[in-house]
């Protein structure tokens, strides 16, 4: 009886260490790391001066590069297209992924944006390159992050920013228009990832 005991003890333990073992993490970055912040027009900061979107204002509070590799309009596929070259080129540590807003707003599936998700991580993912991945809202009433977003970090163990883009469009005093920060908002998003690397021990 004792025996079955410690073995069960000893199984839940082992259940727990692998689970742990699952959490996302980070590599610490360097003194002189490289980020790729890659996405569409929040990216690239519509909406607010150029020192204020959020790329720049994380490269302040990171003390490290963080180079805009923004594209207002784009669409998944086209980021997909344009994400290899842009990897090589910079050589980044890390890889903050934030897309598809163009596909929801142009109605173009989320099968279709699942799909070159995968592939712009998996692109990263070949390189040895840490992504983070920052969700979107899809259009409408409620402004909550696409499932998908989490679904797919879990099947990769990613860092994810779900929350801040979804809350920062549904306040009128952190937005530009309807699917645009402004400065302030932009701010709340550099704060968002700053704690998101902290907590996964990238800094």
């Amino acid at each position: 009886m004792i025996k079955s005991k410690i073995l069960f003890i000893l199984a839940i333990f082992l259940i727990l260490s692998a689970c742990a073992d699952k959490q996302p993490g980070l590599p610490a970055l360097s003194d002189t790391a490289v980020i790729l912040a890659f996405g569409n027009s929040i990216t690239a900061g519509n909406g607010a001066p150029p020192t204020q979107n959020y790329p720049s204002q994380l490269a302040e509070k990171l003390q490290r590069t963080v180079i805009n590799a923004g594209v207002p309009g784009e669409v998944s596929a086209n980021g997909l297209k344009r994400l290899p070259a842009l990897l090589d080129k910079h050589r980044p540590e890390l890889l903050l992924l934030c897309h598809g807003g163009n596909d929801m707003i142009r109605k173009l599936g989320k099968d279709n944006l699942a799909m070159n998700l995968r592939a712009m991580i998996q692109e990263a993912i070949n390189r040895d390159i840490s992504v983070v991945l920052i969700g979107v809202p899809k259009p409408g009433i409620f402004l909550d992050s696409l499932d998908i977003y989490s679904q797919i970090a879990g099947e990769y163990n990613l860092p994810i920013e779900s929350e801040v883009v979804p809350t920062v469009l549904s306040d009128n005093a952190l937005k530009l228009d309807l699917i645009h920060p402004n400065a302030r908002g932009y701010a709340m998003m550099a704060d968002a990832i700053y704690l998101l690397l902290q907590k996964n021990k990238a800094i």
